[in-house]
């Protein structure tokens, strides 16, 4: 890998038999570790990003920030175009969803729960959604949307 000999004297001109000038060489050369460290480092920060939830939804498109990042991974409940539940990735049924979120809460830190409903879901959908969850006592429950959408009152074709 790097290991080589160094020799006393005149450079290695001599040939002949070796007068025990020639030491090995204990110096690692780094430079092949740090290439590899940094093609790493590239490849995670190109991969991390997709690597979100599972659950494929077309979000409505609107002029909101984002809300500042925490620490722990945000706990998402999903709802699909057909209406359908899913805690993160994980499909649940109406009846189970407050029970599960209950268990799931009492390991978590952070009480906030987020809420990616598709673009085809009905508005009773969501408000019946947003109601369970606040009389089962999770009362910072936040929208997800698309941010590339129009400004609100702009006038779209």
């Amino acid at each position: 890998m790097g290991a080589g000999v160094i020799q006393k004297g005149g450079g290695g001109r001599r040939r002949g038999r070796r007068r025990g000038g020639a030491q090995p060489m204990a110096e690692i050369n780094v430079t092949p570790f740090v290439d590899v460290m940094l093609v790493l480092l590239i490849i995670f920060m190109v991969a991390a990003p997709l690597m979100t939830v599972g659950v494929p939804l077309e979000l409505p498109k609107t002029a909101a920030q984002s809300l500042p990042t925490e620490q722990e991974e945000p706990l998402t409940i999903s709802l699909d175009g057909a209406g359908g539940l899913a805690i993160q990735s994980t499909p649940v049924a109406d009846a189970e969803l407050i029970p599960r979120l209950r268990a799931i809460m009492t390991e978590r830190k952070s009480n906030k729960l987020f809420i990616r409903a598709d673009a085809g879901v009905g508005y009773g959908r969501v408000a019946q959604v947003m109601g369970a969850l606040q009389a089962a006592g999770y009362t910072s429950i936040g929208l997800v949307t698309d941010p590339d959408g129009p400004r609100f009152g702009a006038s779209g074709g």
